[in-house]
């Protein structure tokens, strides 16, 4: 509210200049300083924020950084939930601490219909298994959250003719993790009726081979995969023991040697608790600057950046400095200049949005869930990306001339004052037209966009992006060009 009436009194002071004079264009462009966005680069892009990934800690720890910035140079939200727009994407990822397999005795049948005055006791447990210590998962299909109990089947080395036995439907089926390939045993026994499958190796044997074979889905489910929601029609639960976890198993549930025929029942019931998995929510950070003008207000440019990196790869942190530490960092000093100069005619949306990295997810969800306020409309959008590394005078833009669909006023205003601070001629970034987060403000708002950027380098997408090598100069002098676009972008009508 004391942003608010501030910025009210602002505009109704007498003497306050007109969006496109010189005077806070000149105030704003002084107030650029490479030493602060280097400041705010080096925790930005520091080893303790873990390379930003989407979704992780670090990265939330990055937007909220995002905020307590704009909150304290007094920049107002533009969020649905103050700078927020959050996003949801499903999550696939297991805790191990929460997640077993648990062998136990069935439950008494019930003697009577009538709801029990007392709660049963639990059934008594004859084995439990840890996820990650005592079994795997074979497939990123098994990261999903499950609680069943069902019966098990002894179905010997998992071939066709014994997954089509009658005992087979309704019931988890246990079999040597050898003879039919694994995706074949999975389709016989589903095909069968099964309610799972639990994977045993040789228990008279030495080779323990779950782990490894499992490696990849282990990862995953420990570091979190986002894809889409599993359609529950299509689950087919799996897990592959161990071998001293299977040798421990075979006792309890009466497996012995030699083992039975195919279509023998074992001793108990399994219970298999999978928790970990669901939506994610996630969030792009966004922050409005109101217009002076009571009908050009209406009207929103957009300026985006995305805040994502890489995280972890390979077992190497990836910092993300120039990508895009750089445009993020150049986006935050834009707010500051913002504040300098006073408010614009039109209303500017700032946004720093996640998921660029994963397939442009945060400006996917914004374009298709705007957080404008009622009555406003966006109008075109300029978006930065990896703006300070490689030579000085070097920069580009899409789209160009060689896009004649696409060109529009906004690449013919960056190539008019790209001059003006020290980039002479702008090349073209014409093949990344749909590779950052401009491409969905064009196609699911169908506005002007332009995309401003320095090129990739022999550090992109590697650990040793660091902010040492980055060119904060030319992320103040790439901003600069952005805020004077901006003032430029504030007559009657726009030419775009």
């Amino acid at each position: 509210m004391r942003t608010l009436s501030l910025l009210l009194a602002l505009l109704a002071a007498p003497g306050v200049p007109r969006s496109g004079d010189a005077v806070p264009l000149e105030r704003a462009l002084a107030t650029l300083s490479a030493d602060e966005i280097r400041a705010d680069l080096y925790f930005f892009a520091d080893a303790e924020m873990g390379g930003r990934d989407t979704p992780s800690k670090e990265q939330r720890v990055a937007a909220r950084f995002l905020r307590a910035r704009l909150e304290q140079m007094g920049f107002p939200p533009g969020g649905r939930d103050g700078y927020f727009h959050e996003y949801h994407r499903y999550q696939r990822r297991i805790d191990p601490e929460r997640t077993r397999l648990r062998l136990q005795e069935p439950a008494e049948p019930a003697e009577s219909e009538d709801p029990p005055l007392l709660e049963p006791p639990p059934p008594r447990v004859l084995a439990e298994f840890a996820y990650g210590t005592d079994y795997f998962f074979p497939s990123s299909d098994d990261l999903v959250a499950l609680d069943q109990t069902g019966e098990l089947v002894w179905c010997g080395g998992g071939a066709k003719a014994d997954l089509a036995r009658p005992e087979v439907a309704g019931r988890i089926v246990v079999c040597r993790a050898t003879g039919s390939s694994s995706r074949q045993r999975a389709r016989y026994a589903r095909e069968g009726g099964a309610r799972g499958l639990i994977l045993l190796p040789d228990l008279g044997g030495e080779e323990d081979p779950a782990a490894e074979e499992c490696r990849r889905t282990t990862a995953y489910a420990l570091r979190g995969l986002l894809m889409g929601p599993p359609d529950e029609d299509e689950v087919f639960p799996q897990a592959f023991l161990t071998l001293a976890a299977a040798r421990r198993f075979a006792a309890a549930t009466g497996l012995g040697d030699p083992a039975p025929a195919a279509g023998t029942l074992l001793r108990g019931e399994l219970a298999d608790v999978r928790v970990g998995s669901g939506p994610l929510a996630l969030e792009n950070v966004c922050a409005l600057w109101p217009g002076s003008d009571p009908e050009l207000a209406r009207e929103v440019v957009i300026v985006s950046a995305h805040y994502d990196h890489v995280g972890w790869q390979g077992g190497k942190l990836h910092p993300g400095a120039d990508d895009n530490g750089s445009g993020s960092m150049g986006l935050l000093a834009l707010a500051e200049a913002l504040v300098e100069y006073g408010p614009l005619r039109r209303s500017v949306l700032l946004m720093w949005v996640s998921g660029e990295e994963k397939g442009l997810w945060g400006s996917a969800a914004w374009t298709q869930d705007p957080t404008l306020p009622e009555g406003h409309r966006a109008v075109c959008n300029l978006n930065i990306d990896m703006i300070g590394r490689n030579a000085p005078d070097y920069l580009l833009i899409t789209p160009t001339r060689a896009l004649a669909k696409e060109y529009n006023g906004l690449t013919r205003l960056a190539e008019e004052l790209a001059p003006l601070e020290g980039f002479p001629r702008l090349g073209s970034a014409d093949e990344y037209w749909e590779r950052s987060d401009h491409m969905n403000f064009a196609k699911h708002l169908g506005i002007p966009v332009a995309f401003l950027f320095s090129d990739v380098h022999a550090d992109y997408h590697k650990p040793t992006d660091t902010v040492e090598k980055i060119d904060c100069d030319k992320i103040r002098r790439v901003t600069r060009l952005v805020l004077r676009m901006l003032d430029r972008l504030q007559a009657d009508e726009l030419a775009l």
